[in-house]
């Protein structure tokens, strides 16, 4: 927010608007400006008013933070009760004055004050045990920031105060409210945001280069000796492209990989749970809501899951109903999404529906990773505005961002400023201008500020040029070669370590070392960091999530025409132009070439067409590793509803339509028994080829890559399937790689089923009898020519006999099952953090 623009509290809502300007401010740019703001010791109680508050500091023109001039006419705002988070943020005098709230009811769920347990824990101030009031210390310079002390008892106040400066969290009374494993009504009717501090925090990576005789490894350092406090408000994260903003977002959000990482981050002055990522909210960069579902039904997902079996569906749906209400979405709360297929909502509204996704559980932090990627400047506006409205509700939102325009920056309460994993600067947002003018770094008029702060990290600012004597080795490094990239890395790293060695030796700087010491002090002994590392905790069962995760399946499949109507539909052709090619085959020498020649396409086609199965991991695998890590549903949970949702209705239905249009047109032997067995045989190809498929493209990346491994596989398969060579004739140290082989026990399976008790050498001599295959002899050939279907089936080796038939069923099935369970190791044990 720009300096000298405040906000007047008019019946606890921002005057401020940023879609029209002031009509008695022409130049206030949507903002009400107020005289120039003084800064006043804290006073004693005010006289006819209620003991122990303190009395707002007022600014130049007579009135006081509550919007009420000396003589106690009311300017719009309610006077605040002793102890309210109204009453804490006046007694802090803060400049300029901060935001204003008043308590209302919801219009879906009526907020209630705590318990009496709680009460009783937390006494007001004023009385016995609790709280002193006042004890906000006050310097007169505005660039000094001292911390401010309360008792953590009182976390309801702490929760809503948007005063950011620095907190000191003195006490461990209550520490342990926070530590909640599920969400719960009282939770859902009093959102209440949590104080998230971090302390020296430090991540580096490992990166391998070279081949593999001569291959290097070299640690990057991603963050180092990051501090910080953020508080309830818009907290934002900013810092160009590679500056960690992200890495730190991850950090906090308990999402990023222990390896290589160090330091703590508190809770409200306690360790991060095991399940923090479970209990606060994470809104990814890229969205993860199911495209083919409505606003409303992704919504009804996330509360079916998030929240326990112990709050109702009509509360649930409640709940539903109120975020969409809360975020605007009424108009497109019956929409679709959207996806490639499907026009669907706008990219706001699709980043809202996200953001509603994690607010259902009503979370003590809500984390969001570039919320403004892929969206205009209109539209990202309008999300920051209503971050901006959630956060003045009482709730901690923390994010990162890359290069906002004006009218976003000035939202922000909380600014951390970010360049190659060091702190340029931490605290209040309004005040960054004035510590950079402070070190010598002046804005320039009409100028971004957060394109300021972008151009001097990259010493491309007229500041930066007009501190040439100060910056001495940005200067000489910029005239060595302004051409050479290294150079300029290193005229880049010059600027950032002469601005973070200034920040370290600020007074902000500090000050926030003192109240994070105070922090570690006030944790005490009972609190230890947890050794549990990181924990999923779930508020349903399995079967509820089988259920819902299996709804959805089924929804997005029938939803979806691409991978319903199509394939179907491309069957149904395929089907007919075989039945077409092989049509009326008959009892001939021809005969034997065309069924087996049938038999084998037919086997091969199932093959093939379960390559689609790919996508299947890899096109959700973000929606899957944010779901799972925000504790939607188990692995085996997912996995199951996976396979109720498309290995059954996808490979099950083309193989039933196929069988019923080629076995009658090719003119295989009409027998009841012969034609299910056909069925069974191609239904369990497609089966085992589908679970091939998912056990090589389980957590891979690109689908380019895993359909190039699974055609070499199938390729490598049709080869030893008993067509294209004559295994009996292979090399000994070869043979075995025909068990590997998918369509070989199909191919076997049907000629077995098809071939036998055919003679193919015109009239059967009723003299000649052929076995029918249950006692395992072949025919002899005296003539020279294949006229019995045993004997054919004998010269490829397989014995004409019930068990040849049954074995490669029982061995489809067997594969099956290990594919699955090799599938769901590797989803299992998939690496699962950024």
């Amino acid at each position: 927010m720009g300096r000298g623009a405040t906000y007047r509290p008019h019946r606890g809502v921002l005057a401020a608007s940023t879609e029209k300007a002031n009509p008695r401010h022409p130049g206030a740019g949507g903002l009400h400006r107020s005289a120039p703001h003084r800064r006043f010791p804290l006073r004693g109680p005010r006289s006819g008013g209620r003991p122990g508050t303190a009395a707002p500091p007022r600014d130049g023109s007579g009135r006081d933070g509550t919007g009420r001039d000396g003589t106690g006419r009311d300017g719009g705002a309610s006077p605040p009760l002793p102890g309210s988070r109204r009453g804490l943020r006046e007694s802090i005098g803060h400049s300029p004055p901060p935001l204003y709230i008043t308590r209302r009811p919801h219009p879906v769920i009526k907020r209630r004050r705590g318990s009496a347990a709680a009460r009783a824990a937390c006494p007001p101030p004023g009385a016995p045990g609790g709280p002193e009031m006042g004890t906000a210390q006050n310097n007169s310079s505005p660039k000094n920031l001292h911390a401010v002390e309360f008792d953590l008892c009182n976390k309801d106040t702490m929760a809503d105060t948007f005063d950011h400066s620095i907190i000191s969290v003195g006490e461990e009374e209550g520490a342990g409210t926070f530590q909640r494993s599920l969400p719960t009504r009282e939770s859902l009717r009093s959102p209440r945001g949590s104080v998230v501090s971090f302390h020296n925090i430090q991540y580096s990576v490992k990166q391998s280069s070279g081949f593999l005789c001569r291959r290097k490894t070299v640690e990057k350092k991603i963050l180092q000796n990051v501090y910080g406090i953020m508080k309830p408000g818009l907290n934002a994260i900013l810092g160009p492209t590679g500056s960690g903003k992200s890495s730190l977002l991850d950090v906090l959000a308990a999402r990023k990989d222990p390896a290589g990482l160090s330091g703590e981050v508190l809770i409200d002055g306690i360790p991060q749970p095991p399940n923090f990522k479970c209990i606060s909210g994470y809104v990814v960069q890229d969205d993860v809501v199911m495209g083919t579902m409505t606003v409303r039904e992704n919504l009804h997902f996330s509360a079916a899951l998030r929240l326990p079996s112990s709050i109702s569906f009509q509360e649930k749906e409640e709940r539903v109903t109120q975020i969409i209400s809360e975020l605007g979405l009424s108009k497109v709360a019956n929409s679709k999404v959207g996806t490639e297929l499907i026009r669907g909502v706008s990219g706001g509204e699709r980043k809202r529906t996200n953001i509603g996704m994690e607010l259902i559980t009503e979370p003590p932090v809500l984390f969001l990773d570039e919320p403004t990627t892929g969206l205009d400047a209109s539209t990202a506006n309008a999300v920051l505005i209503l971050l901006k409205k959630l956060s003045r509700r009482g709730r901690t939102i923390i994010f990162s961002i890359h290069q906002p325009r004006y009218s976003i920056f000035k939202l922000f309460d909380s600014l951390t400023l970010l360049a190659l994993g060091k702190v340029l600067y931490h605290g209040p947002a309004n005040q960054a201008l004035d510590y950079f003018s402070s070190i010598g770094y002046e804005c320039e008029p009409f100028n971004n500020p957060a394109d300021f702060f972008l151009d001097i990290i990259n010493g491309d600012s007229t500041a930066v040029a007009a501190n040439k004597e100060v910056n001495e080795p940005v200067d000489t490094g910029k005239e060595v070669n302004s051409e050479n990239g290294a150079v300029e890395q290193n005229v880049v790293s010059s600027v950032v370590d002469v601005l973070h060695q200034k920040y370290l030796n600020s007074s902000l700087y500090q000050s926030t070392k003192e109240a994070l010491a105070k922090v570690e002090l006030g944790r005490g002994s009972n609190h230890k960091v947890s050794k549990q590392g990181h924990e999923i905790t779930y508020a349903n069962g399995f079967f509820t999530q089988l259920y819902w995760v299996s709804k959805r399946s089924l929804k997005n499949l029938i939803r979806n025409p691409q991978a319903s109507v199509a394939q179907i539909a491309v069957t149904i052709i395929l089907a007919l132009v075989v039945g077409a090619i092989f049509f009326g085959v008959k009892l001939d020498q021809s005969g034997i070439q065309n069924r087996v020649g049938s038999l084998f396409f037919v086997t091969t086609n199932q093959c093939f067409s379960s390559v689609s199965a790919i996508e299947l991991f890899i096109r959700d695998k973000k929606l899957f590793v944010h779901q799972y890590t925000s504790g939607y549903y188990r692995v085996s949970a997912y996995f199951l509803a996976l396979m109720i949702g498309d290995l059954l209705p996808m490979r099950t239905a083309p193989a039933i339509i196929f069988s019923c249009i080629t076995y009658w047109m090719i003119g295989y032997q009409a027998v009841a028994g012969r034609f299910f067995f056909f069925m069974l045989a191609l239904i369990l190809v497609s089966y085992t080829a589908t679970a091939m498929s998912l056990a090589i493209s389980a957590g891979m990346e690109v689908v380019a890559v895993a359909n190039l491994l699974i055609t070499i596989c199938f390729v490598l398969m049709l080869i030893f399937s008993g067509l294209l060579v004559n295994l009996p004739s292979v090399m000994g140290w070869l043979n075995w790689l025909k068990y590997f082989s998918i369509p070989r026990y199909g191919l076997t399976a049907l000629q077995v089923n098809e071939l036998r008790g055919l003679y193919f050498c015109g009239e059967k001599d009723p003299n000649v009898t052929v076995s029918v295959g249950d006692a395992g002899s072949c025919p002899s050939v005296t003539s020279g020519e294949m006229c019995s279907g045993e004997a054919y089936l004998c010269s490829q080796g397989i014995a004409p006999t019930n068990w040849a038939m049954w074995e490669n069923i029982v061995a489809l099935f067997c594969m099956t099952v290990i594919f699955l369970i090799i599938a769901y190791a590797k989803l299992r044990f998939m690496r699962k953090f950024t």
